[in-house]
């Protein structure tokens, strides 16, 4: 099968389209023939190795997983001796996690980790929502415990989590601001959220409003400057993946620790969000989506061969809502 491949950090040309060995399902997993996949932050952080500290978790010299991609939808083609959820033919989607190799023609992954694909959408609309839906729904639902009646602020709401975490918030019944760019004012806008704010022109944290709960999805601001957007109690969850600067040691990190070290000082909540992909959670996504409360937005897509212009384009700044691979 057709797949890309990573033998080494470095830029985006680093990938390269290569043939390799189709997987064989385990008892418990599906072969899954994909249709399409999407791309997250988490992708260029693992091509460039970057912050430099994360390779002691994905592998010193290059990454141990030597096929790029987590997130796809696609129909499955073989299942194991022991999956019974699923059945040859079944449009699924699902997350691989740190496993990776998404980015491929066939995908071998734990039954577990595959839901059925939401009927209203497409394959590639549903190879969208894995990673940033499930990132959404833990940091409103899991973590932040939103409430109807409650302020949500999302900083990053045009990015691809920042796009479904409005949606959702939204759907909880919450009172959404939503922060952007001057040329996403529109699109966030049309998602539903009650107040839009353009950064270029205004400073959240500056503006005098108060918000239970602050979804940090940019990590471009302080931690002082976060917490003055917040109510006394209100909640702060830091998932900010950031954008390619040039390389670093820690990266978004820095300010994820500062968070828990600060978190125990201070009346307000911080939370260091960590996300693991369930199928429980897609389930969620797509009871949401079916019943008409949550549509990704595709920006971009590209075919399988230029995996590197689409991450290009993505860890530029450039990319709002999601950036699709289609297979």
């Amino acid at each position: 099968m057709k797949a890309i491949v990573q033998d080494r950090y470095g830029p985006p040309e680093a990938l390269t389209l290569a043939e390799v060995d189709t997987p064989v399902p385990g008892p418990d997993e599906v072969l899954v023939r994909v249709e399409a996949a999407a791309l997250n932050a988490y992708d260029w952080h693992i091509v460039r190795g970057d912050p430099r500290m994360s390779r002691l978790s994905f592998g010193r010299s290059r990454p141990r997983a030597r096929i790029r991609g987590r997130d796809f939808a696609g129909r499955v083609e073989a299942v194991g001796a022991h999956v019974r959820e699923v059945r040859p033919g079944d449009a699924v989607f699902g997350d691989l996690g740190d496993a990776n190799g998404a980015f491929a023609e066939y995908v071998r992954v734990p039954a577990t980790l595959v839901a059925p694909q939401p009927a209203n959408l497409t394959s590639q609309q549903a190879a969208a929502l894995p990673l940033a839906g499930v990132t959404a729904l833990m940091g409103l639902s899991d973590v932040g415990q939103v409430q109807p009646g409650q302020r949500v602020l999302v900083n990053g709401a045009s990015g691809g989590v920042g796009t479904l975490a409005v949606q959702l918030a939204t759907a909880l019944g919450a009172t959404v601001t939503g922060v952007c760019s001057t040329r996403n004012v529109d699109l966030v806008r049309s998602l539903g959220v009650d107040h839009v704010v353009d950064y270029t022109r205004g400073d959240f944290t500056r503006d005098g409003r108060r918000h239970d709960l602050v979804f940090d999805l940019v990590g471009n601001r302080s931690l002082t400057a976060l917490r003055r957007a917040l109510t006394p109690t209100g909640t702060l969850v830091l998932s900010g993946g950031g954008v390619y600067g040039g390389g670093s040691l820690l990266g978004p990190v820095w300010l994820l620790a500062r968070g828990q070290v600060l978190a125990p000082l201070v009346r307000q909540r911080i939370v260091a969000l960590a996300t693991t992909p369930s199928r429980q959670h897609l389930d969620t996504l797509r009871a949401h989506a079916e019943a008409g409360r949550l549509t990704p937005v595709i920006d971009r897509t590209y075919p399988l061969h230029e995996v590197p212009q689409a991450l290009r384009y993505l860890e530029g700044e450039h990319a709002r809502a999601k950036v699709v691979i289609t297979i």
